[in-house]
């Protein structure tokens, strides 16, 4: 480490200084982020189930390739058991804030958390 600190330039210094300071303010912004109010599923054209995200509930929600287990607790609402190959779904952690997205593609269900966005930033990405 003594020797990286003898090579780094001023400039050097201030660029992982500016980095640092960049990813703990992303942090402290996420973090205060208000919690999501609804959990949405849907199969893409039609709406499968909606709760409130602060009762905690466990259901089955049916696609093409069978039951996939959605969990609603403490910590947001997580897929849990998915009859899809690469069970990637679950893998992606609870999502407890507005527009958080968890997909199970090859059965179909997506899980969208609703709640008050913050109206001057509607978009997070725009691709063509």
């Amino acid at each position: 480490m003594k020797f990286l600190l003898q090579r780094m330039t001023l400039t050097d210094r201030l660029v992982v200084l500016a980095l640092l300071l960049a990813g703990l303010g992303g942090s402290v912004w996420v973090a205060a982020a208000p919690p999501g109010r609804r959990v949405v599923v849907s199969d893409g054209s039609h709406v499968l189930f909606s709760a409130p995200l602060d009762v905690p509930r466990q259901v089955d929600l049916a696609g093409p390739l069978g039951a996939t287990r959605l969990v609603i607790g403490a910590d947001g609402a997580r897929i849990t058991a998915s009859p899809c190959a690469l069970k990637a779904c679950m893998g992606m952690g609870p999502a407890h804030r507005p527009g958080d997205l968890l997909a199970c593609l090859p059965n179909r269900i997506l899980v969208e958390i609703e709640g008050e966005h913050e109206a001057s930033v509607p978009y997070d990405l725009l691709s063509r």
